[in-house]
């Protein structure tokens, strides 16, 4: 790799461990991608000779000895280690060459993809909020390194147990994503900060914070992007409306819910105009009121996203790494694309020195809210 810029392999069952000098170089380009919501994945491919022994080592991965193959990409910029991916292979794919030499693609997903794998329904949890019952499932893999961030819903339900048991539907996966639509919140693995370590965090997806480094475009010298482009599309905003049926009066009561709240403040000075009334959830007359407000906040805050960018980015002249979730600054698109927006995704484009990233942005509105975009 380029100097200051240095890429750290780590494969292995459960403890992965640095991988051999034939690996690295035989090792043709990395990919991996990260998103807002949802799992991670990555995809390796390596140039190997046909005869080549290291089509072993990953396509055991496919059943015994090595039921699971796990992968740790770390890059290394200016000294400060950033943890891409720590996954394990899901699927190989060869490719035999005319020249003896053949192509081995390695496609693989987040740590999560172990927790979508057994069906564990009528697990029982007696008298257990939902932030315990998931703070217990993350607490199985804590073998993987896996430490779980819970951030308590205001919805504190605890069912008593003489009258009913919370018990598990599905995987630990689909049950922890199912309680957290329940509450309106989030939950994906974040990998790091070191390597062998990943966060599980269950909450609310948060839009604020310190924003990274601004992406320039259009400003000579100071233009640290190799393209960005915008759009703007109001059809998709929509006033998000919530049918409550009360039991009282028999009579089902619209209630109109805001976009904005303090987790998902108004990144664009001038929101999109609403477009029509569209409901939030059929399923959501079903919760306490409290709890469908929560959950139709969380679903009105993606239809708001009005504006999007896309764009990539070479790391060495942005100087760090683009992280996805986070708030980042744009200048010199214009004035009503200028400002901060939240990276929704972000694709590593990793190759022998070569170091690209594609991106998504999303914002909720046109101009800026400040005065000066921070550099």
């Amino acid at each position: 790799m380029k100097q200051g810029l240095n890429l750290t392999l780590l494969i292995g069952p459960l403890v992965p461990i640095p991988a051999p000098r034939a690996v690295l170089e035989a090792l043709n380009d990395v990919t991996v991608t990260t998103k807002d919501t949802g799992r991670s994945g990555f995809q390796l491919t390596f140039t190997l000779s046909n005869r080549s022994p290291l089509h072993t080592l990953f396509l055991l991965s496919g059943g015994s000895p090595v039921p699971v193959l796990r992968v740790i990409v770390v890059v290394t910029l200016n000294g400060t280690p950033n943890v891409l991916i720590d996954g394990v292979v899901t699927n190989n794919e060869i490719v035999p060459g005319t020249d003896g030499h053949a192509t081995l693609t390695v496609t693989g997903e987040d740590l999560s993809v172990l927790m979508d794998r057994q069906d564990l329904s009528g697990f029982p949890f007696p008298a257990v909020p939902a932030e315990g019952r998931v703070a217990l499932l993350c607490a199985k893999y804590a073998v993987l390194g896996v430490v779980p961030l819970v951030i308590p819903s205001v919805l504190v339900n605890i069912p008593i147990p003489t009258t009913r048991i919370e018990g598990q539907r599905g995987t630990d996966f689909s049950y922890i994503n199912a309680l957290a639509e329940r509450v309106g919140y989030v939950f994906y693995l974040d990998p790091g900060p070191e390597p062998g370590m990943s966060i599980a965090y269950w909450g609310p997806q948060i839009k604020v914070g310190v924003p990274q480094p601004a992406l320039n475009i259009n400003m000579d010298a100071h233009t640290n992007v190799l393209s960005l482009s915008f759009s703007f599309d109001n059809s998709l905003n929509a006033i998000p409306t919530l049918y409550y049926y009360n039991e009282l009066t028999k009579v089902v009561i619209p209630i109109p819910i805001p976009p904005i709240t303090p987790l998902n403040p108004p990144l664009g000075l001038i929101p999109p105009i609403p477009t029509r009334l569209e409901p939030v959830a059929d399923n959501l007359a079903k919760y306490p009121l409290a709890q469908s407000i929560m959950c139709g906040l969380a679903k009105a805050a993606k239809w708001a996203e009005a504006v999007t960018g896309k764009g990539e980015l070479n790391v060495l002249r942005y100087g760090r790494i683009l992280k996805a979730r986070q708030l980042v600054g744009v200048r010199g698109a214009g004035p009503a694309f200028d400002g901060l927006h939240y990276v929704k995704s972000v694709t590593h484009k990793i190759k022998p020195g070569d170091y690209k990233q594609s991106f998504e942005l999303s914002r909720n509105g046109l101009i800026s809210t400040l005065p000066r975009v921070p550099a």
